[in-house]
């Protein structure tokens, strides 16, 4: 077997709540998840470093390291539905400043948590053979301890 994997099966949950600790027992003890429905496009996520350059006169040659990190943005694409209860947490989080515990769980067993702020949730309206649909916009943050996305692999 490969271990190539589709993502049909992905299940993209929120919660209010933030984890006592930035590690899988943390984001594993909160239970009140809230599986966001209806999600066509579950966008990308992932540590981003940035390039610093280093130019010195005397050999002319750049000299590439990296910088600070900055765990990204993630957009989702989903068919509004308003009764559905992750849809109506991460609709509230727009008017939140506070950070959301997200869970990402894919079809193999491994599952990505991380924290973000929910900065947009725009409606789509196309045309008549159209799903009413939205645009989340994620911004993903760091602890103070400069933890980010947190892996948990399937055993």
């Amino acid at each position: 077997m490969s271990g190539v994997e589709t993502v049909a099966g992905t299940k993209i949950s929120i919660s209010a709540n933030t984890p006592a600790t930035f590690d899988a027992a943390g984001y594993a003890a909160i239970v009140d998840f809230k599986k966001i429905g209806e999600i066509t496009d579950g966008g990308n996520h992932g540590r981003v470093y940035a390039g610093v350059t280093h130019q010195p006169i005397d050999n002319r040659g750049t000299q590439k390291k990296k910088g600070s990190f900055n765990e990204g943005q993630k957009t989702l694409q989903l068919a509004i539905n308003s009764k559905d209860p992750g849809q109506i947490v991460l609709s509230a989080a727009v008017d939140d400043d506070a950070d959301y515990s997200f869970k990402v769980e894919y079809q193999g067993g491994d599952i990505d948590y991380f924290q973000a702020q929910v900065m947009s949730f725009e409606k789509a309206i196309g045309t008549v053979d159209s799903i009413r649909s939205a645009s989340v916009q994620l911004e993903l943050t760091t602890s103070s301890d400069g933890v980010g996305i947190v892996e948990v692999l399937a055993p």
